[in-house]
């Protein structure tokens, strides 16, 4: 029987998550049992029931997270034209699904601020227009992070320091981290800017790490520890979860 693996769609270069997963990864290889399908969880076709069958999600990046969701201003600098509050609605059933069954989760770029919102925390609505070192301009922006010693992020990187892609202009609030929530990495340049989380106790927690840089498509990713050993170890936690789910959000 075969593992899965819901992504949740995003308007914004969408094809680069689904690809990140080659048939290598998803292919049971030696001591493995099970392959990996991958599903679209998708807000405009409302697939709720195929969030269900999922063993592991990704929260994918995209538009601002809907600022009524952390008693954020409705007027910013640099805020979307649109929302797309029935996404936030549907992710959230998606969040809140993986946390009821202890499932493996990646949040990526907006999926970490929207991880962060529904644990209760905040958000910096826009780092200003001076956001020369993180703002995507015609291609993403790159940098050096900050591991947290000891974190789970520095356990699967294996390295205290790296190279991540970047393509933000919101980002954590410090001092509105969500409940449970831990920095494991920020930016070497100013470390009020959240780059990683990972629970904080993880007692009877299932695996999470969310990340503000895209790893589906930074820069060398298959060699790059901060892509391919992250997706190598949520691709172990899916193939180890267990049958016997509960149903609903």
């Amino acid at each position: 029987m075969k593992k899965k693996i819901g992504i949740s769609y995003t308007k914004t270069l969408f094809q680069n998550y689904w690809n990140w997963f080659t048939p290598g990864d998803l292919s049971a290889g030696p001591g493995e049992k099970d392959d990996i399908e991958l599903i679209e969880l998708s807000f405009e076709k409302n697939n709720t029931e195929d969030i269900y069958t999922c063993d592991g999600f990704v929260l994918t990046g995209g538009v601002d997270v809907h600022p009524s969701l952390y008693n954020g201003k409705a007027d910013y600098e640099n805020s979307p034209d649109t929302f797309q509050v029935p996404r936030d609605t549907f992710e959230e059933k998606i969040y809140r699904y993986s946390q009821k069954n202890k499932l493996p989760l990646i949040g990526i770029c907006r999926g970490m601020q929207l991880v962060n919102v529904l644990q209760g925390g905040r958000l910096i609505q826009d780092l200003d227009n001076g956001n020369e070192r993180h703002k995507k301009e015609e291609t993403d922006k790159e940098h050096i992070i900050i591991i947290s010693s000891g974190s789970l992020l520095h356990k699967i990187a294996g390295s205290s320091s790296g190279h991540v892609n970047s393509a933000h202009h919101q980002a954590i609030d410090p001092n509105a981290i969500g409940d449970n929530l831990l920095v494991n990495a920020y930016d070497d340049d100013d470390e009020k800017i959240i780059e990683g989380l990972e629970f904080a106790d993880k007692t009877d927690k299932g695996f999470m790490l969310c990340v503000q840089w895209h790893p589906e498509r930074i820069k060398d990713k298959e060699a790059n520890p901060f892509s391919e050993n992250l997706k190598q170890k949520f691709l172990a936690a899916v193939r180890n979860t267990k049958n016997g789910k509960t149903l609903g959000n």
